[in-house]
This record gives structure tokens, C-alpha cells and sequence, in this order.
């Protein structure tokens, strides 16, 4: 007898799938709208991010493929890779066992990181809920719960995210 798939799963996909087996899906690749490929490129090695490819094609196309160090994601970026406009990317988190050191060495790379901060509601910090946000780490340092931000050239926002001790299942 075949096992059924949660509810949600009908609901947000339309598919009923049988069974319990599932297909690996790994994130690969964020694409980040920018204005300047050489100055995002030159600003994403700066952070010590292993160069992927630069590739450039006729008609004007080019992508730079650029990956943070101990990362299974990476990021992509040129001309003629994305219609959206330069610096809308909000939101991408960086996970980090250490975000005091984190912090430390984005600045020493030359990078404008906030202070390390937590949610006032104990939240994930959503766009627009800067007023939330309340100095210093999380209560007991929990995991999951302290951030600091720093944005591209263009705009595009980031957010390190202290994550000392794994959700179950991850």
C-alpha cells in the first residue's frame, strides 16, 4: 500500500505523488541582478569567494559564477542573465558557526557589516522589520535566531545567520 503525501503537498503542488521516496533537490545557483559585472566581481572575491567560471558569449552576454567558501551554492551574475533589476535580491542568508568571526572578517575585507542583532519577536527577520531588530545576539546565543547585514555594490541585501546546532532532520 502506497503511503500518502502530506496534505500541503497536494495542495501546493497539484501533484499526488505515491510512496515515501523523494527525489534529491539541492540549491545550485541564486542569481543576483547587478549593474557593474566587474565591480560585483571584484567586490565577491574580495569576500574570499572561489571564482566558478566568467563566461562571455556574443550579443553581449557574460555570467560570473562565484561560490562562499564551504558552500554546496553559489551565485551568478553578468549581462543578459536576469531581467530584474540591479540590487532587488533581499534576503540571502549566509550561515555561519561563529558570527562575531564572521562579522570580523567581512570587515577586514573591506565589507559595511550592521551590528550583530537579534529579532525582538524572536523571528526570522523579514524585509521591511528593521524596527524589530534588537542589538546583540540572541538570548543564550540560541541557534538560528542572531544576524548581522551587509549589502552588495548594487543593493543586494544579506543577511549572516549564526547557526551553532542544527534543526533536526538537517
Amino acid at each position: 500500500m502506497a503511503q500518502q503525501q502530506p496534505r500541503w503537498h497536494t495542495q501546493a503542488t497539484g501533484i499526488e505523488r505515491g510512496g515515501a521516496d523523494t527525489v534529491d533537490m539541492k540549491l545550485e545557483v541564486v542569481v543576483l541582478p547587478v549593474a557593474d559585472v566587474d565591480r560585483s566581481k571584484t567586490f565577491y572575491k574580495a569576500l574570499g569567494w572561489r571564482e566558478d567560471t566568467d563566461i562571455a558569449a556574443g550579443d553581449g552576454f557574460r555570467a560570473v559564477q562565484l561560490t562562499p567558501p564551504g558552500s554546496g551554492c553559489s551565485v551568478i551574475f553578468g549581462s543578459g542573465v536576469t531581467s530584474a533589476a540591479p540590487g532587488s535580491t533581499q534576503g540571502l542568508y549566509l550561515v555561519v558557526n561563529d558570527i562575531d568571526a564572521a562579522r570580523s572578517e567581512l570587515i577586514d575585507r573591506g565589507v559595511d557589516v550592521s551590528e550583530v542583532f537579534h529579532d525582538a519577536g524572536e523571528a526570522l527577520p523579514q524585509a521591511g522589520t528593521e524596527g524589530r531588530r534588537v542589538p546583540g545576539p540572541a538570548p543564550d546565543r540560541k541557534s538560528y535566531f542572531s544576524f548581522a547585514s551587509f549589502s552588495d555594490p548594487d543593493g543586494n541585501g544579506w543577511l549572516l545567520q549564526e547557526v551553532t546546532t542544527r534543526l533536526p532532520g538537517r
